[in-house]
């Protein structure tokens, strides 16, 4: 009787074998390829391998490839994506067919996304060249194995947010500065099996508007894709992403772009989403200093809102030059009351007569006191140009022959030009200690 109900059991089986419970993704995707008589892959919403079938015989070396590293290749990602299979993937519920792509070495393909409603938990792919089933046999089933892999990828997905959790508090904890010592914060990160690089900045990317949970999704999934060697930290709060960033070691600017201005790009190209320009703080060995490089980065993006041609290229703290003065020079002047007596009978000057002599004085400072440059940008004649540098020279009692002077006279026209500029202002980085009414929590990873 017994034998009679196992061969009954073993037919329904055969007949619908998605319609049971597995114990593990592994044996999920050996029931696939049992089934479907093809190799098999299962990876997360970020292509992390997590089971994977046998295969008999060759297979392709993207396969192989994901196999050892445990991840899908980052050449394969970019050219899934580069293909348009990856986008399709995240918006079809259907299984879908994926030509060979020969230069990374990816053969014939079916692939369906994992989801809970609008949210990709995964991905099956099959390597389609291995069977002789049919295309719309392959698909039906391939969607129902799509249905039993969900409740096992729900599983460790909640798994992985329990690991995040303390991420958070401990990424919250380092940019409002409770944890005071280097020894302390590598302690924590060590407990929290994070491996801290040996140099850091943080930067700050803000966006047009209020992140929303879409891209927040977004975010996740080009940092655990693209830039996981990057980007160790993460935390959106409102409309900026904040980041620690690991620093290579010989950080040239001009040839290593910064974590932010890739993450900026991606974040256009793959998914449309436009970016405010990022800022970055100095670059640290000694975490003790994060919330110092955090309020450096959002001085940059102060800095840059104020002075939109002269640093519109500017993204890190280091090349800010004398720019990054003004903020304590502008409270010097507030706090003692001080003007510079030269720019004052200059201004005077200029209200009475109507002149321009204050400008002429800015270019001719601005381009190095190049005379021909400076002529150029005022569209004046070089002899007009002489005859006002002497006028300011009288007026203001100014020596333009010395090098301390004309410094002098620069930074107080830009402090004098910061003042009168409005800012969209950014809060200190005090943010993360303060409760806010009806505000969404702070998401960190």
């Amino acid at each position: 009787m017994d034998k009679e109900m196992d061969k009954e059991v073993d037919k329904e089986v055969e007949k619908e074998p998605f319609e049971r419970s597995f114990d593990s993704l592994e044996a999920l995707a050996d029931a696939i390829s049992e089934h479907l008589q093809c190799s098999v892959t299962i990876e997360d919403a970020s292509h992390k391998l997590i089971a994977y079938s046998s295969h008999d015989g060759e297979t392709d070396p993207a396969r192989i490839s994901t196999i050892i590293g445990k991840r899908v290749p980052e050449k394969v990602v970019q050219a899934l994506w580069r293909e348009g299979a990856i986008p399709k993937l995240m918006k079809s519920e259907a299984p879908l067919k994926i030509a060979s792509i020969d230069e990374i070495g990816l053969g014939d393909r079916v692939a369906v996304a994992i989801r809970k409603e609008s949210q990709v938990l995964g991905y099956i792919w099959l390597v389609a060249a291995e069977n002789g089933l049919q295309p719309d046999y392959v698909s039906e089933e391939l969607a129902k194995a799509a249905k039993a892999a969900k409740t096992k990828l729900l599983q460790l997905h909640l798994s992985h947010r329990k690991a995040e959790i303390g991420q958070q508090e401990f990424f919250r904890q380092l940019l409002s500065g409770d944890l005071k010592t280097d020894s302390e914060v590598r302690r924590r990160a060590e407990a929290q099996g994070l491996t801290l690089p040996p140099v850091f900045c943080v930067g700050i990317l803000p966006f047009f508007v209020e992140i929303a949970d879409r891209q927040q999704q977004q975010i996740q999934y080009l940092i655990t894709t693209a830039l996981q060697k990057r980007i160790v930290l993460h935390a959106i709060d409102r409309d900026r992403l904040i980041v620690l960033e690991a620093v290579p070691a010989r950080l040239t600017p001009a040839d290593t772009p910064s974590a932010l201005t890739l993450l900026a790009d991606q974040l256009t190209q793959r998914f449309d989403c436009a970016t405010l320009p990022g800022g970055c703080g100095a670059v640290y060995d000694d975490y003790a200093r994060v919330t110092a490089s955090c309020e450096e980065a959002l001085s940059v993006i102060r800095l840059r809102e104020s002075f939109p041609d002269a640093l519109k290229t500017v993204q890190r703290y280091a090349e800010l030059g004398f720019y990054r003065l003004l903020p304590d020079l502008r409270r010097h002047r507030q706090e003692h009351f001080y003007e510079n007596e030269c720019l004052q009978r200059l201004g005077a000057y200029d209200a009475e007569h109507n002149g321009d002599l204050l400008r002429t004085l800015e270019v001719y400072l601005d381009h190095d006191s190049n005379m021909k440059e400076s002529a150029e940008a005022l569209h004046v004649h070089e002899n007009t140009l002489s005859y006002r540098l002497k006028r300011i020279a009288q007026i203001g009692g100014i020596d333009l022959s010395r090098m301390d002077q004309k410094g002098h006279l620069l930074l107080g026209i830009q402090v004098q030009a910061a003042s009168l500029k409005t800012t969209n202002p950014l809060s200190p980085i005090l943010f993360f200690r303060q409760t806010v009414p009806g505000r969404a929590p702070l998401y960190c990873s």
